[in-house]
């Protein structure tokens, strides 16, 4: 079940807004998702596979688990489940290759969701 979204690491990119199938985050202005419905969280770690930059954390428990951020970070455990599949290891795979999210991004937003718009542009330009 995702249990923490690291501000500290978090840039903001809202991929695992995107890709999560069970809508479990919730963009907000200051670009940090945030966790709105914890208990619709399959763990399918889609939205940890899909962190560019390893900011989010599922434990493998499907209730909610007391964590803290700090040890974490200090464990080397955020982004583990990546790097166990071979993503983001100077070989194909990772985010920026999966078809899904390249689908989602190349779509053309509603002009007035300015978070969609945003990424849109970003993406374009090859930011993420």
């Amino acid at each position: 079940m995702i249990e923490a979204v690291i501000e500290d690491l978090c840039i903001g990119c809202n991929r695992c807004v995107v890709v999560c199938p069970t809508d479990v985050f919730d963009a907000t202005e200051t670009g940090v998702p945030i966790i709105a419905r914890q208990e619709d969280c399959h763990t399918c770690m889609s939205c940890e596979l899909h962190c560019p930059v390893d900011a989010l954390y599922v434990a493998p428990q499907g209730s909610p688990t007391q964590i803290n951020e700090a040890e974490l970070i200090a464990s080397g455990i955020l982004g583990s489940y990546q790097r166990a599949l071979g993503w983001n290891r100077a070989r194909p795979g990772g985010s920026e290759d999966d078809p899904g999210v390249l689908l989602k991004f190349q779509r053309k937003p509603d002009p007035n969701d300015k978070v969609r718009v945003k990424l849109h542009d970003l993406s374009i330009r090859k930011y993420i």
